[in-house]
């Protein structure tokens, strides 16, 4: 049976575990997993709920509805997921090898379990790795008078192929502004 999975961040403030999990509870949702923090420098509160949805009254294409009333009231910002709904991940890479080849083989022994429509690179010498695993492979040479123009087709790609999140894996690119606010906390830099 698939899940629901909420993601939240917002100011911190009384209440807010209460407040979804009796959501949750009152709807017929069984929590499966629920995860929180508060960071205490920021005063943010951080928040993943999943929960079952065998018995859950709402409708998944309604949910969005009643979450957004839950949340607006508390300055939440959220994002509604589910697990039987497959991210599609652009990995975005330079020079270095190691990082594309270990989250490749990680997806073809099923580890990493998600669609990875596209590989974006900013040299062309990692094509023979997307080869060797069947991904499509975009060059975007990148110079200082070129960046912006550059990145403004990379964001058209990533939206075409409807990219729910852009993985930086050893890209030696500081992306831009722009690229940040068309993935708003969907893009992770990971480098080992």
């Amino acid at each position: 049976m698939p899940t629901a999975i909420l993601l939240i961040h917002c100011p911190d403030q009384p209440g807010l575990v209460r407040a979804v999990a009796s959501f949750i509870a009152e709807n017929g949702g069984n929590v499966v997993h629920f995860d929180q923090h508060v960071d205490s420098q920021e005063g943010t509160f951080f928040m993943r709920a999943e929960w079952d949805l065998a018995n859950f009254v709402i409708s998944r294409e309604n949910l969005p509805v009643f979450i957004r009333a839950l949340a607006e009231p508390r300055g939440m910002t959220w994002s509604l997921h589910f697990s039987d709904e497959r991210h599609r991940l652009a990995l975005f890479v330079s020079k270095d090898a190691h990082c594309l080849y270990d989250l490749l083989s990680r997806h073809e022994a099923g580890e990493l379990d998600a669609e990875i429509p596209l590989i974006i690179a900013n040299h062309d010498t990692l094509r023979p790795a997307a080869d060797r695993f069947g991904i499509p492979f975009h060059h975007f040479p990148i110079t200082k008078d070129n960046k912006l123009e550059q990145e403004a087709a990379q964001i058209a790609l990533l939206k075409k192929e409807r990219i729910d999140t852009v993985v930086l894996a050893r890209y030696m690119q500081i992306i831009s502004p722009a690229m940040i606010a068309a993935f708003p906390n969907q893009i992770l830099n990971i480098h080992h």
